[in-house]
């Protein structure tokens, strides 16, 4: 059968957010009450921890490096054929509601040479999506935590006013009322919370947020490491809890409309947030850094699937990159694409269908530095190239060592042992690794250097 899929993704969201990944506040019932009816990945990784880079994936299931869009401020090729594409192709009906973040194109620091930044995103570059569209470019341009504007399919302003992640999700339940049924429909929900407002360099969560969650536990990392954790938590979480109530939202209009049960959804986020307590060596946009790493506080990320073949409430413990969720949204809508694109099809994972499957994910790291990793159910091990820009340059010939941890003594990365000879062979053998990633997804074959 064909389901109707909806993707439901936030914008700088770390996994331990979330009850089902460990989080004690009540601050995600209604996704915990869907992990416990689908299927919840315990270690999922974003290939890629920038916005416009990995939403380009999400998009073409290409890595950033193949489709050029390897940083931000740099448009999606009008064309790469997309999910909209292959799934308009198939039969389904498209929309998209939130932030895009594809359409605008220039230097990473400077005025875009294409700028749709607080304009409509023009049907050329909206990615094939043809159907309804409530999106911004760049939704942190055209909004803060409270009130603001999209654009619609016919490129008219629509303003909004109240909390943003609520007004976004309104968009979503505006395309739901008006759903005819006549196809099966692939809705993506683009939120931006819980990322910082740029201009005001502040998490802005609902009214009330620091009162609500003043009882906040930081991870371990951000409680060693300081950053500004300690003054922007309450409010992350309460970015993190007006999603979960949206989501819930979503949810109950299904059921109400008769279509939940024929219906997948995926939820998850592009990338985490190290709160400031990484890359403070990178000097990016004034030390204002919150992902461009390979620490698991940037690239760990909740994601859950529920509907379809994804029940059982089942949790699943292998490593698995969301680079993969193209293939497995085209699965779910019965289209193969093969090796069109890059990733497996989850399902695949979750029914344990190959044996020999490496249990490790790779990424892809740029504008902090040019940067790659490997990251294994132990280990994770970072290169980066020396004196290279990473808002510049996509890639580079020859790497250096930039940390390795040990997650089985040392949970959250604080002890770099890239240059202790005791893990020597460990790092010989997971540069060997790395190396065949770069080679898979790059088809270069860089020399690394010790630190």
């Amino acid at each position: 059968m064909s389901y109707n899929i909806i993707f439901y993704f936030s914008d700088q969201q770390r996994w331990d957010t979330c009850g089902c990944f460990g989080q004690p506040l009540a601050v995600t019932p209604n996704l915990d009450a869907l992990a416990r009816e689908g299927v919840k990945f315990d270690n999922a990784f974003s290939p890629q921890p920038v916005c416009g880079p990995c939403r380009a994936l999400f998009q073409t299931g290409k890595w950033p490096t193949q489709t050029g869009c390897f940083r931000n401020n740099v448009m999606l090729p009008p064309g790469e054929k997309t999910l909209a594409g292959y799934l308009e192709a198939a039969g389904y009906e498209t929309a998209y509601v939130g932030k895009w973040h594809l359409a605008s194109d220039g230097p990473l620091d400077g005025p875009p040479a294409v700028d749709h930044t607080v304009t409509a995103v023009p049907p050329a570059l909206r990615g094939g999506y043809t159907g309804f569209w409530r999106a911004a470019d760049v939704l942190e341009f055209t909004s803060h935590g409270y009130d603001g504007y999209v654009f619609d399919e016919n490129g008219r302003r629509v303003d909004f006013q109240g909390y943003r992640a609520d007004c976004v999700n309104g968009m979503a339940l505006e395309f739901l009322d008006g759903y005819d049924g006549k196809k099966p429909f692939f809705l993506t929900v683009s939120q931006i919370e819980p990322h910082h407002q740029n201009d005001r360099g502040h998490y802005e969560g609902p009214e009330g947020s620091r009162e609500r969650f003043r009882d906040f536990v930081l991870p371990g990392d951000l409680a060693a490491l300081g950053g500004n954790a300690v003054e922007e938590y309450p409010d992350y979480l309460g970015q993190c809890a007006s999603l979960d109530e949206n989501l819930g939202r979503l949810v109950e209009r299904l059921k109400e409309k008769g279509l939940y049960e024929d219906t997948v959804i995926l939820y998850t986020s592009d990338h985490g947030s190290h709160f400031k307590t990484r890359n403070r060596d990178a000097h990016l946009n004034g030390g204002d850094d919150y992902k461009r790493s390979c620490h698991d506080a940037s690239l760990h990320v909740p994601l859950v699937i529920a509907g379809g073949p994804f029940r059982g409430g089942v949790a699943v413990e292998e490593l698995v990159s969301t680079a993969s969720l193209p293939k497995t949204i085209l699965a779910l809508a019965g289209v193969d694409v093969g090796e069109d694109m890059i990733g497996e099809n989850l399902l695949d994972v979750v029914e344990k269908r190959d044996p020999s499957r490496p249990n490790e994910v790779f990424a892809q790291i740029s504008e902090s530095r040019v940067g790659r990793c490997i990251r294994t159910p132990r280990y994770t091990y970072s290169v980066y190239a020396p004196g290279v820009d990473g808002g510049t340059v996509p890639a580079a010939d020859i790497y250096a060592d930039d940390f390795l941890y040990d997650m089985e003594r040392d949970p959250y990365q604080l002890n770099n042992v890239v240059s202790d000879l005791a893990y020597a062979q460990v790092k010989a053998e997971l540069r060997g690794r790395l190396l065949e990633w770069i080679w898979r997804a790059e088809g270069r074959r860089p020399a690394i250097l010790d630190e």
